[in-house]
């Protein structure tokens, strides 16, 4: 019989703790904090996301139930609703924002060689957000609509491993267009966006760079062709054209010139015209770069499914953030274990597997190999094989 850890201990094994207590010390966390520190504030936290807890006081009773297990991973504070929200309501946000950033940075170098569809050895970003609606009543100050709040959860996401790399937390009224003023741009990286961004001034930023854009254009879009190159229309392909934009404001916020691709996806029968400053890539290429911008969006999916970020423990703005910023650390932490331990499991199943093994005294890697075993193993014995008819 194993007597070991349980597993949310093996867990936090993966916890760069020193980097966690160097963000808490930046910012002040645990002054004058006696009894509930901001370690315990995260563990708790986590523990909500993983299990997929509703509310405090289903955190606090859930935990209560496991009290004598509570030392042994790692909470030495007393759980208690109240303490937890204020924990939340008072405690800075950018503790954890920060210590994301240190999972951020560990899980890109983890995923650095992970394929994603595209065969390129340059760095391949998508930019999106996601919008999460609130009541306006309870979140007054996260303006979006005359009678409707909301927090928009802007991301950069890193394609090799879906890690996101950049995020930034709105109010619904901020557009998207605006977060290109705060990226740090890559020389020689891809960014991929829908045409939500298509800003000819900040689009030019990219080109000063050295970065690639690849985005979609408007159906207003005004523009006269310079050259044009053959294309393989079996492929999909329409066109691949050097344009000048024709718009005397246009043509001043983007003087150069730009790469216009015409592509007809065969499945869908649906046409899509691509724009961006790169002559070099295959036209071909550009197409299936902006086609794995799918990933993104799959990723805010999955944190909406498996993650607590579309109902709240607080209503105010630092009790939002700090609920998804640790959101985006735990679902960091699950991918820093997948790629460590080398399981195939999906994050989702990794996910679902913790969330009813969490203070079970058994090795984290054998409740992983096991399920992963069991699931290759799994077959339908009652099902005919259509290819051994």
């Amino acid at each position: 019989m194993y007597m070991g850890r349980i597993v949310f201990s093996q867990l936090i094994d993966f916890f760069p703790k020193k980097q966690f207590d160097r963000c808490v010390r930046q910012y002040r966390g645990n002054h004058r904090i006696k009894t509930f520190s901001c370690f315990d504030q995260y563990l708790c936290m986590a523990f909500a996301q993983i299990t997929y807890r509703q509310s405090l006081r289903d955190i606090e009773t859930c935990l209560r139930a496991m009290q004598p297990k509570l030392y042994h991973c790692g909470i030495r504070g007393s759980v208690s609703r109240t303490t937890l929200a204020k924990a939340n309501e008072n405690r800075d946000w950018r503790i954890y924002a920060d210590f994301a950033q240190v999972l951020i940075n560990r899980a890109c170098e983890l995923y650095a060689d992970e394929e994603f569809g595209v065969q390129l050895k340059r760095t391949v970003y998508a930019l999106d957000s996601t919008t999460i609606d609130l009541c306006l009543s309870l979140f007054p100050w996260a303006k979006f609509r005359k009678h409707k709040a909301a927090v928009k959860v802007h991301t950069l996401m890193d394609l090799k491993g879906s890690i996101p790399t950049f995020i930034r937390i709105t109010d619904g009224k901020v557009h998207d267009v605006n977060i290109l003023d705060e990226l740090i741009l890559e020389p020689g990286a891809i960014y991929i966006m829908d045409r939500g961004y298509l800003d000819f001034a900040r689009l030019y930023t990219f080109t000063q760079n050295l970065s690639t854009f690849v985005t979609r254009t408007k159906s207003n879009f005004d523009y006269r062709r310079l050259y044009y190159r053959k294309v393989d229309k079996t492929t999909g392909l329409r066109c691949d054209q050097t344009i000048r934009l024709n718009g005397f404001y246009a043509s001043q916020d983007y003087p150069a010139v730009l790469r216009r691709i015409g592509y007809l996806d065969i499945e869908t029968n649906k046409r899509f015209v691509f724009l961006t400053n790169n002559f070099a890539l295959p036209a071909l290429t550009i197409a299936q770069l902006y086609k794995c911008r799918w990933r993104i969006e799959i990723f805010f999916k999955w944190i909406k499914q498996y993650l607590r970020i579309k109902t709240f423990y607080g209503t105010t703005k630092n009790a939002v953030k700090t609920q998804i910023w640790i959101a985006i650390s735990v679902y960091v932490l699950v991918a820093i274990v997948k790629k460590e331990l080398e399981i195939e499991l999906s994050l989702g199943e990794i996910l679902q597997i913790l969330s009813i093994v969490l203070f079970e005294k058994v090795p984290i890697t054998q409740v992983l190999m096991k399920a992963m075993s069991q699931n290759k193993n799994f077959q339908l014995h009652n099902q005919l094989l259509l290819f051994n008819l």
